[in-house]
């Protein structure tokens, strides 16, 4: 009414749960259309002439039906009042009706997306669009806002607002109230060994003796109904995907073949057709920010990406709603990773831009891997370690089995594939794989029998130990992935010997920086422009690929069990096979890959900056394989370790390193500008860990927020700096033996930097 708000909230609505989200739907300095801020359920509860706004939480739990659990419970869930709302008048059947105008323009801080960081201004805020749907309500508000004092982190400026006083941002968001399910759906417990999201709980009332976790897994609600499909079962309620129709048509066809490519994964938890495509209706009625509408949206939007939220239910886990986002400028990215990774092995992808039957193709991978996230699974980045590298250059195993078993890993194009390997162009593109069916038959499959998620357990359990015989089943992501396993990586393809595939891996990028001029200067009007992006995209996989490398030093071999499976969690990465990817990294890496210096290229950017191009890209490697998490685990690998011999101790590995990129005074050869620059930064680590500068209040800011701390350097900084004294006798030796003026004055500069790090005086 006029500019305010008004909500009629029928009796039997009141006391009944909400879910509430939050969508960013107009700003200046974000995405449109991503999701904001945490999702919360609320409930209306009346209380004479009153509307109380309760928040329900649905993390604490009690598994068991004793009175004692039951009385624990209701102490921590009397939930907290964040709105009083006066009854302005009531409707038919005692319906309620209350003002609900301030609840969003800034009068409940819980209906703020930036909450404590930052005040609403309610004097530059309104409700802009409101509507209604059966089973969801949409309010869209403009909120404007100004820093508050103490907000966010400490010591880090808030997104849009800059940190400081007196800044303001305005910005539109559309808040959805959800109802939930009246008969919630049987949760099926979650198990770390297979990837799906989690809705989160805290059991008290396990027989455990301590609180445990008791999560859920995130999946639809798919139940048989009584018609078969042969030896399938047709779902009551297939889940369905509409495409937005704001999306190109030509990509339209194979957004569809994206979606419904999950289809066989579905069979194999057992129904038919269980998931579906559809083109949105020529319906009025019909609108993209109805509950019930699952969409594949297409949005105007500059970022490189796509993503793949949903809507659930956290009683049970169960996935509402789902939006694949496609912003637009996923085709310049999709454009960049096929040319730099298989563009020698396609014809189609060696001018730009790239025909529409191959943007198509691709567009249906990335279609595909947002679906699976919307179905409720993680990336995994594990079950491509376990492919045999040579079967992924095996016709008949990538026809069958793809060059990944999973269409969530970040395997994405296969760029191991050589020439003379002839692998259909299809087979370089993933596909819903094994993993994928297997993750799906074990979050959606119908356990017979099972009446409570307790029960499924033995039968989950079951499945999850295929993993023991079947590799490919295994899983772990970027969350739970160990940073020390080098099988556990994205990006990567052949990562079961990443040697072999990096080394495949940069044979075909000296065969892609031959077509990078060509493809990227066809349209002749242009400006170099793309050459340039072109030419940094190739860069950039060399330095994913190389780095692949990097992260078998110093590593384990892992995978995730449960106390009934044999053997150990972990293994140490045998010795022979760090020294070998130690060798690779000196002879491919830090030797100037001359393939990427290509000077009818360098001629068209700019005079200068190149040698920073690759040197940087080096430097990138040379940090990751210094890191200081590294080092230490390298310490305590060698420490916990009986056979010493057996160990690649991290005073070799420094040593081998010194060696292969000073390679040059050793032999008494001329040092040349790139590899001066990469030593000098070589130099630049080790004075930042052997003198390591007092943290900034921003990384210590941000270190306190997310609980971890800064890795201490002193357990390995001995090391460092027998290194530095090793160096400087080995540069004083060479420089006597050079005649090269440039080389000389290098070296001597070299011992003036080990001087400044080494000077205890100096501090």
């Amino acid at each position: 009414i006029g500019a305010r708000l008004y909500f009629e909230i029928p009796a039997g609505q009141q006391g009944k749960d909400f879910l509430v989200t939050t969508v960013l739907a107009g700003t200046n300095d974000a995405i449109n259309g991503s999701l904001y801020g945490p999702e919360r359920v609320i409930r209306f509860e009346r209380r004479d002439n009153r509307i109380l706004v309760r928040e329900a939480n649905y993390l604490n739990v009690a598994s068991d039906s004793a009175q004692q659990s039951r009385q624990a419970m209701n102490l921590i869930s009397f939930f907290p009042i964040i709105a009083t709302l006066n009854v302005e008048a009531y409707g038919k059947d005692s319906a309620a009706v209350v003002e609900v105008t301030r609840m969003f323009t800034g009068g409940t801080q819980e209906f703020t997306a930036r909450g404590r960081r930052a005040t609403v201004d309610a004097s530059r805020s309104y409700v802009d669009k409101f509507s209604a749907f059966a089973r969801n309500v949409n309010v869209t508000a403009v909120q404007t806002y100004t820093a508050a004092p103490g907000g966010g982190i400490p010591g880090l400026p808030i997104p849009g607002l800059g940190g400081g006083a007196g800044n303001a941002t305005t910005e539109a968001y559309t808040f959805s109230l959800v109802r939930l399910p009246d008969e919630p759906m049987m949760p099926r417990l979650y198990d770390r060994r297979v990837g799906y999201f989690v809705s989160p709980k805290r059991d008290f009332g396990s027989p455990e003796q301590r609180v445990v976790s008791r999560d859920y897994i995130k999946r639809w609600r798919l139940e048989c109904s009584d018609k078969k499909d042969g030896s399938l079962c047709v779902p009551k309620k297939p889940i369905t995907y509409y495409v937005d129709p704001a999306t190109p048509a030509y990509l339209k066809p194979f957004i569809r073949a994206g979606i419904e490519e999950w289809q066989s994964a579905f069979e194999a938890a057992g129904f038919a057709k269980g998931i579906v495509a559809a083109d949105a209706p020529n319906d009025p009625e019909f609108s993209g920010e109805d509950a019930s509408v699952t969409m594949v949206r297409w949005l105007p939007s500059p970022t490189a990406n796509a993503q793949g939220p949903s809507l659930v239910d956290p009683r049970t886990g169960e996935i509402l709603d789902a939006d694949v986002q496609m912003y637009h400028n996923i085709l310049d990215l999709q454009r960049e990773w096929y040319f730099s990774q298989v563009g020698h092995l396609d014809a189609r992808a060696q001018t730009f831009p790239f025909p529409d039957s191959l943007m198509g193709r691709l567009i249906q991978f990335v279609v595909a891997h947002e679906v699976g996230h919307t179905l409720g699974f993680r990336h995994n980045f594990k079950g491509s370690s376990m492919y045999p590298l040579d079967s992924i250059r095996s016709r008949t195993w990538v026809a069958k089995m793809g060059h990944s078993p999973s269409i969530m890993d970040y395997a994405r194009f296969n760029y191991v594939a050589q020439p003379e390997d002839k692998l259909p162009l299809e087979t370089l593109v993933p596909k819903v794989g094994p993993y994928d069916k297997y993750a799906t038959m074990w979050g959606y499959t119908p356990i017979a029998g099972a009446r409570t998620p307790e029960a499924e357990l033995p039968k989950l359990d079951e499945w999850s130990r295929l993993q023991d015989s079947i590799p490919w089943y295994r899983f772990a992501d970027d969350a739970s992935a160990s940073q020390a396993d080098p099988g556990e990586q994205s990006e990567a393809v052949g990562d079961a010997d990443a040697v072999r595939a990096s080394t495949l891996g940069f044979k075909n990028i000296a065969r892609v920086m031959k077509l990078v001029e060509s493809a990227s200067t066809a349209d002749k009007t242009k400006d170099f422009s793309l050459l340039r992006e072109s030419y940094d995209g190739v860069i950039g996989q060399w330095t994913l690929e190389a780095n692949h490398v990097t992260k078998i030093i110093g590593s384990v071999n892992r995978q995730e069990k449960r106390v009934s499976q044999s053997g150990p969690v972990w293994t140490p990465v045998p010795r022979a096979r760090q020294k070998d990817a130690m060798t690779f990294l000196n002879t491919q890496v830090f030797a100037t890959p001359s393939y990427l210096t290509e000077l009818s290229i360098l001629r068209k950017l700019e005079s200068d900056g190149n040698i920073n191009r690759v040197a940087g890209a080096q430097a990138r490697v040379l940090s990751s394989l210094v890191n200081n998490g590294r080092m230490q685990r390298m310490i305590e690998l060698e420490a916990t370790t009986p056979n010493k011999a057996s160990v690649y101790s991290l005073g070799e590995m420094l040593t081998d390193l010194r060696r292969g990129l000073w390679k040059e005074i050793y032999a008494g050869q001329p040092i040349d500008a790139y590899r001066r620059r990469l030593q000098t930064l070589y130099l630049e680590a080790m004075a930042s860990k052997i003198k390591p500068a007092a943290p900034s209040a921003q990384e210590v800011a941000i270190a306190q927020f997310l609980g971890g701390g800064i890795v201490n350097t002193r357990d390995f900084r001995p090391l460092l700096k027998d290194e530095m004294r090793t160096l400087d006798r080995e540069l004083a030796a060479a420089i006597g033996r050079t005649g090269d003026r440039t080389t000389r004055a290098h070296l001597q500069d070299g011992r003036d930097q080990i001087k400044a790090m080494l000077d205890t005086d100096g501090k």
